[in-house]
């Protein structure tokens, strides 16, 4: 019964694992799915850092390469990612382990948009971060 509510109505499903599994009765327990839902679970998670950078690494691109039209929307974009990431991390601690990895995933992304954004050629942007991890997080930094 737990694998058909699983396929056809995935709240019930989940309902359902957390009676059993508050009640001890681990062998009611739909443990393939589970164990996909949670990995799944991690896996939005880690999407979620990455997009919140690729956002940021965007903005910061747009504020290095096209001074002319900084201004406040593009200031407080930079800041709330900023805290978003920062709130990530704080509720997620093991991200940490990853934020290398998805930082420069994140740039290959961020170069694509920067360039549709800004109307510049991809070659604009350098091929590496014109800054670090650290400085893209820092709330003092403003690349000029």
């Amino acid at each position: 019964m737990s694998a058909h509510h699983y396929e056809e109505d995935f709240y019930a499903w989940t309902q359902e694992q957390a009676a059993l599994l508050k009640a001890g009765r681990l062998d009611g327990v739909d443990t393939d799915h589970l164990i996909e839902e949670l990995e799944a679970m991690g896996a939005r998670e880690r999407r979620e850092l990455t997009n919140r950078l690729v956002v940021l690494l965007v903005h910061l691109l747009k504020w290095r390469y096209q001074p002319e039209r900084r201004g406040n929307s593009w200031r407080l974009t930079i800041e709330v990612q900023r805290m978003d990431v920062a709130g990530l991390l704080e509720d997620n601690p093991s991200l940490k382990s990853v934020i290398d990895a998805c930082f420069y995933k994140a740039y290959k992304k961020a170069i694509l948009l920067a360039a549709r954004e800004t109307g510049f050629s991809k070659p604009t942007f350098p091929p590496m971060p014109p800054f670090t991890l650290a400085e893209a997080l820092a709330a003092d930094f403003w690349p000029q």
